[in-house]
């Protein structure tokens, strides 16, 4: 009841049900809710500090942005999802709000583009090598076999293609990466795609600030040969995958094109097939089917493995 009551007032003011509103079409930094709302930064940190402090919204930082989501436990989160099926009958109220917001978007969107365009150069040249990026994502959905799922995460998830390729098939995907440049790409993506179940966040794929067994599918798309230990980030991606639940990883079969480890920083030229499976089982998964993509000079592996149902981690 006191949990309740103290929700219900962080809720009960105007800009604070104008926040929940904006926030449940993503994340935002405070200064972009600031610029929003047309407050001081004081005045709107205030009104997110105590949001905060009665579980309505979750906070993180990466480098010297702090972002602000709505929170996805607890009693906050059905009391979020309460008050925003509400506020979706009085759009009128929130027009302003929400225009600035997608002029907001469209910048961080145009933005992430130039960054894009500035690098696509060099991920042309590896595309180049291998087959269609298109026929990997068909061989990955194909794998995993169209199974809907709670929760998604897309390791390393760079642009967050990843995150649209799956987003019809989670309730709610999260994109980690360590590149704030490449988060800012990928943000665009999704508010382009206007896929607001899905989220990003600067992350440490060998130390996932998640809790044990908490998504069902986790993703390694090229992923692991830029990893300096490969088999650490795979054994805290079985930490959080649920029993039942399914990982799938693409990767480059083993090559020679030393040119990717000086001019492209992989570490790893590759993956032999019984290399990711050992590293799969020993964590306790079972490695359930192993396709090939020729199409180049590069031949790409995708592993799946699973988690039994009655493995606790």
């Amino acid at each position: 009841m006191d949990e309740l009551l103290a929700a219900l007032r962080a809720a009960g003011e105007a800009t604070r049900l104008r926040v929940l509103a904006l926030l449940g079409r993503g994340e935002l930094t405070v200064g972009e809710l600031v610029h929003i709302l047309d407050q001081s930064q004081p005045r709107v940190s205030r009104h997110l500090k105590l949001m905060g402090e009665a579980g309505l919204l979750d906070r993180f930082q990466e480098g010297t942005q702090v972002f602000y989501r709505l929170s996805e436990n607890g009693l906050g989160a059905a009391l979020n999802d309460a008050l925003l099926a509400l506020l979706e009958g009085d759009g009128a109220a929130l027009e302003h709000d929400l225009k600035v917001l997608e002029k907001i978007r469209a910048e961080r969107f145009e933005k992430a583009q130039a960054y894009f365009r500035a690098h696509a150069a060099e991920w042309d040249q590896i595309r180049s090598l291998y087959v269609a990026e298109a026929e990997v994502e068909q061989a990955l959905l194909e794998m995993q076999g169209g199974a809907k799922v709670e929760r998604f995460l897309d390791m390393g998830t760079g642009t967050g293609r990843m995150l649209e390729v799956f987003a019809h098939l989670a309730s709610q995907g999260l994109g980690i990466d360590v590149s704030r440049d490449m988060l800012s790409v990928a943000r665009g993506n999704l508010a382009l795609k206007s896929l607001d179940h899905c989220q990003v966040r600067q992350g440490d794929m060998y130390e996932l600030l998640l809790g044990d067994e908490s998504q069902e599918l986790v993703l390694f798309h090229q992923v692991l040969h830029f990893a300096d230990d490969p088999q650490r980030a795979l054994k805290e991606a079985v930490r959080v995958l649920a029993p039942g639940g399914t990982l799938l990883v693409a990767d480059f079969a083993p090559h020679r094109e030393e040119f990717l480890r000086d001019e492209q920083a992989h570490r790893r030229l590759g993956f032999a097939d019984d290399e990711v499976s050992h590293w799969c089982e020993h964590a306790g998964l079972k490695t359930t089917e192993i396709r090939h993509l020729d199409g180049g000079r590069l031949r790409v592996t995708i592993w799946r493995c699973d988690k039994p149902a009655d493995v606790k981690e």
